[in-house]
Formats: C-alpha cells, structure tokens, sequence
C-alpha cells in the first residue's frame, strides 16, 4: 500500500505541472502574443515535457483559451457595482501592476485581430450608463469615451514602458511610481463625477 503522503504528492504532480504550463504561456503569449508563442518555449519555461499541453488543454489554442477563462474570472471578481468609479478603476489597475501580462495578452489580441479577443461587454457600458443617469459620472462625456479612457490609463503604463520611463523617469514596475500613478488616476477619475 503506498503510504499517503507519497499519494498526496503524486496527486498534487499534475495539478503543479498544470500551473507552471499556464504561468509560463501567461509569460510567453504577453512576450510574443499567439502567433509568435511556440509550444516548445511554454514547456521549457515549465519544465515538462509539450506534450502535456496537449494532454491537460488541447493544444496551443486550449492552453491560450484558459488563460482567456483565468482573465475573464479575475475581471469578474475586481467588478462591484457599489463600488464608486474611481475604486473601481483604481481595482483594475491594482491588479495590472500585480501581473501585467494580462494587459499585454489583450494588445496582442487587439493588434493582431485575434478572432476570440475580448470584447468590451455591454454590461460594462450600461453599468457606466447607470453611473450617469445616477448621477455618479457626469453625462457630459459618452459612456463610450468614459470606458475606453478608463481603460487607456489603466493600461497605458504596461504598454508604453519606455514612455513611462521617459516622462516620469522610473520603470512601471517601480513601487514609487505605482503609488503616485494610482493617486494622479485616482485625481483624473475624480474629474469624472458629475
């Protein structure tokens, strides 16, 4: 009989396999987005062997759609409609600045017109929608402007390091920055109260 920690280890080998191929296709598709992320490059990076990205997700597209699933999920827990505009947004970019390859999974998507890029749900518009018609956000700008300006400055910072770097004079992953980011977006968002 084989002692129970020996199983519980051997149990817990997929589950750990399975994470890393999904932590290094997280790293590997933000680096050279789908069309440049190769299978081989994900397995190295977990140190299994490719064919487990077969066995555990179907290939290239599974493993690149689980990642899509994991995204949706995270999004779904930062939305709280009692929750004022500006910590709303000031939520999303927390969680940018803990992993920006979320951010940069979805530039890729966008710039390479990849048919299962996410798209900006209605249910996000209309709850900007309500924000104004409630008197939260002021209806001077469109729900529209107000969702794709939110969105620009929560990801502005991943996408335009070297931008960063030379307007502000630190990296994005800098803790200084980070802090006086979410206070100036925090000031921008304010500006949109009604």
């Amino acid at each position: 009989m084989t002692p129970p920690t020996r199983r519980r280890a051997a149990d817990a080998a997929p589950d750990a396999s399975r994470r890393r191929l999904l932590e290094a296709a997280k790293d590997v598709f933000a680096e050279k987005g789908y069309a440049g992320a190769r299978v081989q490059e994900i397995a190295d990076r977990a140190g299994v062997n490719k064919q487990l990205i077969t066995y555990y997700f179907g290939g290239k597209s599974g493993i690149y759609a689980e990642l899509g699933r994991q995204w949706a999920r995270s999004e779904a827990e930062l939305q709280d409609p009692e929750l004022p505009y500006d910590e709303l947004v000031l939520g999303y970019l927390r969680n940018v600045f803990a992993d920006p390859r979320g951010v940069r999974l979805e530039a890729w998507s966008q710039l390479t017109g990849r048919p299962d890029a996410a798209e900006p749900g209605a249910e996000d518009l209309a709850d900007i929608e309500r924000r104004q018609a409630e008197g939260e956000l002021t209806d001077a700008i469109s729900p529209a402007m107000v969702m794709l300006l939110s969105q620009a400055l929560v990801m502005a910072p991943h996408l335009m390091p070297g931008t960063v770097r030379r307007i502000f004079g630190s990296d994005p992953a800098d803790p200084d920055f980070q802090r006086n980011y979410a206070h100036q977006l925090g000031l921008v968002m304010r500006l949109l109260r009604a």
